[in-house]
């Protein structure tokens, strides 16, 4: 009996307590020389709480590194490792700067609960610190025309070695960095930190500026996706009330907060209408003075025609006859 109890004692000593869970992120790598920052959830009711972070591949025997009631429990790595809770989101954070090979390893949140019997709620993760180059953001888009810009990283044995943007694929494309940490042409610019990383700027982009590129440095480097999409092109349709609107201003004696106000459309039509009646009533005055015109030279020419047609000749009666022209206007003709 004694046995079964004692195993039993056991098992719950083990168990989390009260149903505390705490939760963090999936195991993290991270290049030397760079900084992490690990988020660790915890249960509500657990905002009172210490809680730790250590390192160490069992959670029994981990070296503590922090604890947010005794931010200087472990001088060894004062100012390396920060850790801070925000009882608010029910998070604390944990961040650790200058990271080298040697800090790969387990590491553990924790939520101490206190008591013999009750053991601290943890969780687990494994950070790996390599040596190489990454990228950001390994997919990048931007529009036709614009620019984008690539962050690479890179750990710290790279320093001092030069940088590359390369078109995957082809050596010849390499831009390379001169001993500034700097190299600038029509649509790429380089700049290195020096420290790092080292930005990539693509400007004035094709639509063949599109595919897989890799940023290196060193026997190191990191790949990256670059799209290119076509240029956005819009259409309006204005109809011309809108039109008038935008492209005509006559100014207002309202104001424009006067409920009997016209639009400025309006006043325009009102114009228009009174030109475009003027103008017709010009043009039917033209035509009816050309008609009378042509009436009355029509009228003439008959008259003459009458005078002709009412003094009729004989042949012979016009031999060594004078025609004398008293009224030319009226065109009448006197026979002697």
């Amino acid at each position: 009996m004694t046995l079964p109890l004692l195993l039993t004692i056991l098992v719950l000593g083990e168990l989390p307590g009260s149903y505390c869970t705490v939760t963090t992120v999936g195991d993290l790598t991270v290049l030397e020389g760079q900084s992490v920052t690990v988020p660790c959830h915890y249960n509500p009711q657990y905002i009172s709480h210490v809680k730790y972070w250590c390192y160490g591949r069992m959670k029994d025997f981990c070296s503590s590194l922090a604890r947010t009631d005794d931010p200087t429990s472990a001088p060894n790595v004062k100012g390396k490792v920060t850790i801070a809770d925000d009882p608010t989101q029910h998070v604390f954070t944990v961040s650790m700067q200058n990271l080298t090979e040697g800090d790969s390893g387990w590491y553990w949140c924790g939520v101490e609960l206190g008591g013999m019997w009750v053991a601290d709620s943890t969780a687990s993760l494994y950070i790996s610190v390599i040596q190489g180059v990454s990228v950001v953001n390994s997919m990048v888009s931007a529009d036709e025309g614009r620019s984008v810009t690539v962050q690479c990283l890179y750990s710290k044995n790279l320093r001092s070695s030069e940088k590359r943007w390369c078109r995957s694929g082809n050596w010849n494309s390499c831009m390379v960095t001169d001993s500034e940490g700097t190299f600038s042409s029509r649509s790429v610019f380089i700049h290195d930190d020096k420290n790092s990383m080292f930005t990539v700027k693509l400007t004035q982009l094709e639509m063949r500026d599109s595919g897989w590129y890799w940023c290196g440095a060193g026997q190191q480097h990191g790949a990256v996706h670059v799209s290119v999409t076509p240029r956005a092109t819009t259409w309006a349709t204005v109809s011309p009330v809108q039109y008038l609107k935008t492209t005509v201003r006559t100014p207002s004696v309202m104001g424009t907060n006067d409920p009997h106000s016209r639009p400025v459309w309006e006043s325009v039509l009102v114009v228009c209408g009174v030109v475009l009646l003027v103008m017709t009533v010009s043009l039917a005055l033209w035509k009816l003075r050309k008609h009378y015109k042509k009436k009355q030279k029509h009228q003439r020419t008959n008259e003459t025609n009458d005078n002709f047609t009412m003094c009729p000749w004989r042949e012979g009666d016009y031999k060594n006859t004078s025609v004398i022209f008293l009224n030319a206007p009226a065109q009448q003709v006197q026979m002697l």
